[in-house]
């Protein structure tokens, strides 16, 4: 754990990628490959399991540090993070451990499951006792499963090219997979990773393995610049941009894998995909898009619709037929064995329709236009289609990797978000550099629209006397929460008015007496019965705040029902 306590500190310490790549490169040619197997799956996002709640590791805090609660939430008020708290107020270590990461948790985290609360409680004060203050603040992320820090995936990467001599993109196609969880990291696993090969020798790949998949930039540029920016129309190959589940399906050996682009294997989940896929010759990887499909509208179903299939293992008779899925096929990666990302797009899909004819698969249509202005009003009818605007492919373009700087390959041309004026109601502080700072807001809407200024302000009086809403009466709804898209200064603006306007405080969340509209954008609109509003959204995100615009007239839960029926 010091080793990987080390490495945390010299990762959160610096902004630069060289710094970070240095950094790991020095962790991973120190640590045995054990340890190094266990720091590229959390590293890379690979999400630890909460093996006890939150709530216990602060009730254990407060005994062992012999602080009254309420001192410990205004000192987490303070600090504005958890485990940096509970690190701060423990009292020092009586030693150090030399206890490495993958024994600490292989051996000593997740046995802790389904233990009684007083042997946990027993075990986590003694693993506290060997760790200073950094240690603590780590094993608190990784005993609650929330461990972040300000790495990506890609310069994990990068670092184990570099300490091994193996190509990033090789080592990126053998990381896909990596933190899906069902499979613990072992040294095998990292050793695999790290692996030298033969220049110009393929990798014997995992039967299953699909390829890292190729990301695109979004296009933000009037149409009227597009010429200038991109050239002729007839150098792009135009599709419709779907909203579902990014996946590969890959078809070796007789047999059938579903990955999703968060590196999941959901086969399981969507046996009519595998079924269709079972016909496919071996040696045939895909890359689409997981729908829920309507075929007599020739559209795919809400996105919610889809959202009942993805956390379900056991798939019943009646999700099949409320929620059937299909693939939308875009690309085609790999043929009778071989890779084809380096084949131009105008070939791969050539070879994609061939290969899907009377296959059962749908075929992601492509567009033609004569200019593109003529695209950008086609484009107008993106939300009557259900989807979210265009994906441009360039016609000579090979299948990168990940989301990377080479622009100008494969572009999303996304339509506007939907957006509505709403009210600030509950404020949270943020995490890491803005973990002392209230960032991730809840917004509201009216039930109704007010009848005048008068009436809304005296609403807005009875939240601040902390009156419940009576039924019926005018009253503000919240239906959405949103943490970016305000600069720094602006998130500092916000802050002084919520600590000045904060009405009660619920442990880390503050009320917050209204005062200030934003324009909230968001991509997707849909029912939903968890929500106290009836709506849900997807990707909410504050486009601005609206200074000139008074409370009375930020819009309604009719605006949404509106928005519900686009």
């Amino acid at each position: 754990m010091k080793r990987f306590s080390r490495l945390f500190s010299e990762l959160d310490a610096t902004t630069s990628t060289n710094e970070k790549v240095d950094a790991l490169v020095r962790y991973f040619t120190e640590a045995p490959p054990h340890d190094a197997a266990w720091a590229v799956y959390f590293l890379s996002g690979g999400k630890p399991r909460q093996v006890v709640k939150t709530a216990s590791l602060v009730v254990l805090a407060c005994e062992l540090a012999r602080v009254e609660p309420w001192l410990f939430d205004e000192c987490y008020q303070s600090v504005g993070d958890l485990a940096e708290t509970i690190a701060l107020v423990l009292p020092r270590g009586e030693h150090t451990s030399d206890v490495g990461l993958a024994e600490w948790v292989e051996q000593r985290l997740l046995p802790l499951r389904g233990l009684p609360d007083e042997e946990v409680a027993r075990r986590v004060a003694g693993y506290w006792a060997e760790l200073d203050a950094q240690g603590r603040f780590l094993l608190v992320k990784l005993v609650g499963g929330g461990f972040r820090v300000g790495v990506s995936k890609l310069l994990v990467q990068r670092a184990l090219a570099a300490h091994a001599g193996v190509d990033a993109k090789r080592v990126a196609q053998r990381m896909m997979g990596y933190t899906d969880g069902k499979v613990l990291p072992s040294p095998e696993r990292y050793q695999a990773l790290v692996a030298q090969v033969e220049e110009g020798v393929s990798d014997t790949l995992d039967e299953g393995q699909p390829y890292p998949f190729f990301l695109a930039h979004q296009l933000d540029l009037p149409a009227e610049l597009f010429t200038a920016r991109l050239g002729p129309v007839s150098d792009w190959m135009v599709e419709w941009k779907y909203d579902g589940i990014r996946g590969q399906v890959v078809k070796r050996g007789g047999k059938v894998w579903i990955w999703s682009r968060g590196e999941e294997l959901v086969t399981e989940r969507f046996p009519e995909i595998e079924s269709l896929a079972s016909k496919l010759p071996n040696g045939t990887v895909i890359d689409g898009e997981i729908l829920v499909w309507r075929h007599e509208q020739q559209r795919p179903a809400p996105f919610a619709l889809l959202q009942q299939r993805i956390g379900r293992k056991n798939v019943t008779r009646k999700i099949l037929a409320d929620a059937p899925v299909s693939f939308m096929a875009y690309d085609l990666l790999e043929q009778a064995g071989q890779d084809l990302r380096a084949v131009a797009q105008r070939e791969r899909r050539t070879r994609l329709e061939q290969l899907l004819a009377g296959s059962g698969f749908l075929l992601s249509p492509v567009e033609t236009a004569e200019s593109w202005l003529a695209f950008a009003r086609k484009r107008e009818e993106s939300r009557e289609r259900g989807v979210e605007g265009f994906m441009l492919k360039r016609m000579d373009a090979a299948y990168g990797t990940g989301r990377t700087k080479a622009e100008g390959l494969w572009w999303k041309w996304k339509i506007d978000p939907m957006a509505v004026d709403c009210v600030l109601v509950y404020a949270q502080a943020g995490h890491g550099r803005r973990s002392s700072v209230y960032t991730d807001y809840t917004f509201a809407v009216w039930n109704r629209a007010p009848v005048d200024k008068a009436e809304a302000d005296a609403v807005l009086d009875a939240i601040a006397r902390k009156e419940p809403a009576q039924p019926g009466a005018l009253q503000l709804v919240p239906f959405a929460k949103a943490y970016s898209g305000l600069t720094d200064e602006e998130f500092r603006q916000v802050d002084a008015i919520i600590r000045k306007n904060t009405i009660e405080k619920f442990g880390p969340v503050r009320s917050v007496k209204p005062s200030l509209v934003f324009e909230l954008g968001f991509e997707g609109i849909n029912r939903s019965g968890r929500h106290k509003s009836g709506i849900a959204v997807r990707f909410p995100r504050m486009l601005r705040i609206r200074h000139d615009k008074p409370l009375h007239e930020a819009d309604t839960l009719e605006t949404l029902e509106r928005l519900l029926a686009l």
